[in-house]
């Protein structure tokens, strides 16, 4: 593993440190940076050998996205995001789906995408509108899905949508990206991690074969592939964090103050102790979420297990605590800056706006409080 975590510095280090103006604007998904990283092979590192991929596991991908993160934020999420839809298909896909798909996404470093969230079920999944119905030997699906990363360049979709025949059930089919009735309507404009590329999506009367129906409840297999998405989000808040102490750092050396320098002020000391013992249980928060994640998948049954369970504690936990400690050492540190880091002068200003999404994207805090306080509080036998 340290010849990759070398491997993933070095990309970070060339392509992604300095550059964050180049970044930090709406332009063209960054297809030149991605295809340099594919160079490394270690494009979709997680996916499963028998398919291509090198196979390693959430906490090795902890170490590569908190390097990443260090570099850009933005294209970190673009690079690792794809494992929400990936882990579906390959717990609860067809052998013969999983061949047909994973197999020319680790081959080729290309991307997926998952489309869940609509305009009126953003956080209520259960209104989705997006509906499925059987014709034949095929799966039509049609709708609109509202925020799905990748999906502009993606090789094929996870679609969360209603069933038609029983509105009171989900499916989570697999649409090939190439399917006629699969429309871009926009790509947002976000206000961070503006190097990722965020859409919104038509689907109209999109045919597929009825296997790539994934098994089991749409909505339960989506609230499984967001463990791991969840854990490498909170992961990204590490390296953001990481580089912001690293700035503060920098600037204080240099920074005249009281006859010396910033960086021999105690109030400054005081600070960045604080930023290093949140960056410490950060990273030990977000190993300790991907070794439970990488022991239930090591399992024989793993499909069955994680059925069980659905979402896990320690990836609610983790997103919500890396989002909100990394919020507050990103904010001392533009404080720190004074007006400089209120300016696009300094990349601090971005590196607050990155952070940000920690708390909001695939569930906001608010909406994991009342999950955790529903699952894990009120349920006596599953209270730790």
């Amino acid at each position: 593993m340290s010849d990759v975590l070398e491997t993933v510095r070095a990309f970070a280090a060339e392509e992604l440190l300095g550059g964050h103006a180049a970044f930090d604007t709406l332009a063209e998904p960054l297809q030149p940076v991605h295809e340099r990283f594919r160079r490394t092979g270690l494009a979709n590192w997680w996916l499963p050998e028998e398919h291509g991929g090198r196979g390693l596991g959430l906490a090795d991908s902890v170490n590569i996205v908190n390097e990443l993160s260090y570099g850009d934020a933005g294209v970190a999420f673009t690079l690792f995001i794809s494992v929400l839809g990936t882990s579906m298909v390959s717990l609860y896909g067809s052998p013969e789906l999983k061949e047909r798909h994973l197999t020319p996404m680790a081959k080729e470093g290309t991307f997926c995408a998952t489309l869940g969230s609509e305009q009126t079920a953003g956080s209520e999944l259960t209104k989705i509108e997006t509906v499925v119905a059987r014709d034949g030997a095929d799966l039509v699906v049609t709708g609109e899905k509202y925020f799905s990363t990748n999906s502009g360049f993606a090789d094929f979709l996870v679609v969360v949508a209603r069933s038609a025949e029983a509105p009171d059930t989900y499916a989570a089919v697999l649409v090939p990206r190439d399917t006629p009735g699969v429309r871009i309507v926009k790509r947002w404009d976000l206000i961070g991690l503006r190097a990722s590329a965020t859409y919104q999506v038509s689907l109209d009367g999109c045919r597929v074969p009825a296997a790539n129906r994934l098994n089991g409840s749409g909505l339960r297999l989506l609230e499984i592939g967001l463990n791991a998405s969840r854990i490498l989000i909170a992961t990204t808040a590490l390296g953001i964090s990481r580089r912001v102490r690293d700035l503060c750092l920098e600037y204080a050396k240099g920074k005249p103050f009281k006859g010396a320098t910033l960086a021999r002020s105690s109030v400054f000391a005081a600070k960045l102790g604080q930023m290093e013992m949140q960056i410490d249980v950060m990273r030990s928060h977000c190993l300790s979420a991907a070794r439970e994640y990488d022991e239930l998948m090591g399992r024989p049954d793993a499909a069955e297990a994680f059925a069980r369970l659905g979402t896990l504690k320690s990836a609610l936990t983790a997103k919500m605590f890396c989002g909100q400690a990394g919020w507050q050492v990103v904010s001392a540190g533009s404080e720190m800056f004074g007006g400089l880091g209120y300016t696009d002068e300094s990349p601090i200003g971005k590196l607050l706006r990155d952070m940000r999404y920690v708390s909001i994207v695939e569930g906001g805090d608010d909406v994991l409080r009342e999950l955790l306080y529903g699952r894990y509080v009120m349920s006596a036998a599953r209270r730790s």
